[in-house]
């Protein structure tokens, strides 16, 4: 497995990096990738639409003041004091951000120093864009702003990446509550510890309302983030896989069929990211790297390595057929709610998870799964029979 970029680099190419490429953590190297990847393809699939007249252009009006407002300085105040608040504590401690990045970033360790004078240099950034923005109109006391659908598309990733976080440590809590009793402040801002329908519930519930605000249309927007989610969903569970960060699957002592390779079947995971295991033999790290020299006893189900393939495989079918061929608004959107919901369900099956006694010995993941399969089923019902309404009336 591969913790950090140095890793990768070290893994791919035999040479051992400068150990300032530790700093790229493997799992939000793909993160990063993964809202790149859907943001492309919701961009081009924004477009479409848009040409289809499934979406108008969002017509806005704003003020010029020459000052920024209340709201827009406490925004851009506190996004300043955290970006500084970190920047001075890595530039003034590097030795600690190079050990443990993810440890430095999602925590409440910082330089109030260095929030102070971010919040100022954010504020005063505002303040002159405004300046700024009043000269260019100079007598106008409002200005009309028309932005294209897909323009909207950074700050819906933007919506999503922030309330997916929220949801995914809510849920995370829900299923571990005992973490979050020993250890309140660890458990709350450890980079560790996220459900992925936490991030994908909230994640949808803020787009939603985004939307909302916008008037744009729901449900078509919501078909055009299907395919987006299901590569999405493929690309991050790479990020898992190759980190090594415990999404695995049961003990696997099955006999492999001979057309299977190793890795597909079982996987010791060695140099996980969790430092899960037992020592590697001759694993002898250079500088941090020895807390990587970890591997499981047993070799598990990689079912990460299921999912991802699940996942391609799913979003060529929504890509390139079931987005020209289903009509109805919505159907889109609830059939991915569909195989998503089988796809968990039957993949908890083999993989590490507790389990709730009290509800059929479910796993959370598999609870989810069933209310997402029956509201898919559902929904879907509702969008045909809406679609053959609209249709007999026109």
């Amino acid at each position: 497995m591969y913790p950090n970029l140095y890793f990768i680099i070290e893994g791919l190419f035999g040479v051992k990096p400068p150990v300032g490429f530790s700093i790229v953590q493997t799992f939000g190297l793909f993160l990063a990738f993964t809202f790149i990847s859907a943001g492309i393809v919701l961009s081009n699939d924004m477009k479409r639409r848009t040409a289809l007249g499934q979406f108008k252009p969002v017509v806005t009006e704003r003020e010029i003041t020459g000052t920024p407002s209340i709201g827009d300085l406490i925004i851009n105040g506190l996004i300043g004091f955290i970006l500084g608040f970190k920047l001075l504590f890595v530039a003034m401690d590097w030795g600690a951000f190079t050990a443990n990045p993810q440890d430095v970033i999602l925590s409440t360790k910082g330089h109030i120093a260095g929030g102070i004078i971010g919040g100022l240099l954010m504020m005063a950034s505002k303040y002159w864009e405004r300046r700024k923005e009043a000269e260019e109109h100079k007598g106008a006391t409002k200005i009309r702003i028309t932005t294209q659908p897909h323009e909207m598309v950074g700050d819906i990733l933007i919506v999503a990446a922030i309330s997916g976080l929220i949801g995914a440590k809510i849920f995370a809590v829900m299923e571990y509550p005992q973490r979050l009793i020993e250890d309140p402040i660890g458990h709350l801002f450890s980079g560790s510890g996220l459900a992925i329908y936490g991030g994908l519930v909230f994640g949808f519930l803020g787009v939603f309302y985004y939307i909302h605000k916008k008037g744009l249309s729901k449900l078509q927007m919501m078909d055009a983030a299907a395919p987006p989610l299901i590569l999405g969903y493929g690309v991050g569970r790479m990020g898992c896989h190759f980190s090594g960060d415990g999404d695995w699957g049961i003990v696997n002592s099955n006999p492999k069929p001979g057309w299977l390779p190793d890795w597909m079947w079982s996987l010791k995971y060695p140099h996980n990211v969790n430092g899960e295991g037992i020592p590697m033999e001759g694993c002898t790290g250079e500088f941090y790297t020895d807390q990587y020299c970890f591997e499981l006893a047993e070799g598990v189900y990689p079912t990460s390595v299921y999912e991802i393939l699940a996942m391609l495989v799913l979003f060529a079918i929504f890509w390139f057929v079931l987005r020209f061929q289903f009509k109805a608004a919505g159907l889109i959107f609830f059939a991915y709610m569909i195989v998503n919901g089988i796809e968990r369900y039957l993949i908890e099956i083999i993989r590490v998870n507790d389990r709730y006694e009290w509800f059929f010995n479910m796993t959370q993941a598999q609870i989810v799964a069933v209310f997402m399969i029956l509201i898919g089923v559902l929904g879907g019902i509702w969008a045909v029979k809406r679609h053959q309404n609209d249709t007999s009336k026109a």
